[in-house]
């Protein structure tokens, strides 16, 4: 069996054997896979399954056949309200969301390690793909969320089996409490923030829209963000890629925020390298309302590589792209239609003419070819 690769610290170099479940640096830095050069095989893939562990090269872990339920490959399909718009629809995997890419590698991983115990903190979708996965693998699994979490994902995390600890307050204070439990022994924090596995298991988003378009990239991928696990997983797809010689250039990454909750956007419009804790406002995109996202620092730099922005939108303009969205037929939570609403914003010319980042997003959002995720099932999350 392979060796497992190890972390890095994105601040100070330091490396942590993956075995040894540390989740950050001792320096405090984020935690990444160390940089492996992984290589798909690009030409063994039409005789694979259509799953994310077609991609298998590309990723840190083998696929264990006791613990995936088939999740990836999501059907990529065209709007019909906006003709430059493909849509990729991840609200079809196992849990009903995104995050059993990211989910089943964990679950792989702690399974090869003989875990017995995890934890985890959420707003939701990453809570129910973990209580899922783990569940599957064999693992207890705790999960820790606001009180102010949907039933429906609440429900389904009880059905999966988790133990699930209601938080008072904001996502922060979910946050803090689950930094409070995480590092007792032998207990794994399998977090999809600080865990860099995750990423890994996300990024066969950006391998699927390559794939799905004929091995082509789009012009510009829209993504919800909060702690930007899609986002970050998306770059390092693409840059994969195109490393690999198998994609010409990047598209450029339009990321969406709550304008309720949206300290990237504000740090982007003011040329900072790392946003600020921005005030938690009531917002119903309940999981991107992440009011000092950890990877903050990454995301507004892979933004700015690929010459793309940070926008907001309001809850107004996300109810209106969810009821339009289920016109189409999808019925998605509001996290997943905050990314449609922009580009409506953008079609529409609703936008606020004013804002730095609306000024370059406007193009990006309206050119020849746009990916948009609708990455969570609209049953999590039942219309008020």
């Amino acid at each position: 069996m392979p060796a497992l690769p190890d972390l890095v610290c994105s601040e100070c170099a330091a490396i942590y054997p993956v075995e040894s479940l540390t989740w950050k640096c001792s320096c405090g830095g984020i935690l990444d896979v160390v940089d492996l050069a992984l290589t798909m095989d690009a030409a063994a893939l039409p005789g694979r399954a259509a799953s994310l562990w077609r991609y298998t090269e590309a990723l840190p872990i083998a696929v264990d056949p006791t613990v995936t339920l088939g999740e990836g490959f999501s059907p990529l399909v065209p709007s019909r309200a906006l003709p430059h718009v493909q849509l990729k629809l991840d609200f079809l995997l196992p849990t009903l969301s995104f995050k059993d890419r990211g989910a089943v590698v964990l679950a792989t991983l702690a399974k090869r390690l003989g875990v017995t115990r995890a934890m985890v903190d959420s707003s939701g979708n990453a809570g129910t793909a973990m209580a899922a996965y783990f569940g599957r693998a064999g693992i207890s699994c705790t999960v820790y969320v606001p009180e102010s979490t949907s039933l429906g994902k609440l429900a389904q995390m009880r059905a999966h089996g988790a133990t699930v600890e209601l938080v008072s307050g904001s996502r922060a204070d979910t946050s803090a409490a689950a930094l409070q439990a995480a590092g007792q022994d032998g207990v794994m924090y399998a977090s999809h923030v600080y865990h860099p596995y995750f990423l890994h298991g996300v990024k066969t988003y950006g391998y699927e829209i390559w794939e799905q378009r004929g091995r082509s990239l789009p012009e510009t991928v829209v993504v919800p963000v909060g702690n930007g696990t899609m986002l970050l997983g998306c770059y390092l797809a693409f840059s994969e890629l195109v490393a690999a010689g198998l994609a010409e250039r990047m598209p450029r990454l339009c990321a969406v925020q709550a304008s309720a909750c949206s300290p990237l956007e504000q740090a982007m419009a003011q040329g900072l390298d790392a946003p600020v804790a921005a005030q938690n406002g009531a917002t119903i995109a309940e999981g991107i309302a992440i009011a000092a996202p950890p990877r903050g620092k990454q995301i507004l730099a892979a933004v700015r590589a690929t010459g793309g922005t940070i926008v907001s939108v309001t809850d107004q303009q996300t109810v209106a792209a969810r009821q339009e969205l289920a016109d189409e037929g999808l019925f998605v939570e509001p996290t997943s239609a905050v990314s449609y609403a922009a580009v409506r914003a953008a079609v529409d010319q609703t936008f606020d003419a004013a804002s730095p980042t609306w000024a370059v997003a406007a193009s990006l959002l309206t050119a020849g070819s746009v990916v948009v995720p609708l990455c969570g099932a609209g049953l999590k999350s039942p219309a008020r």
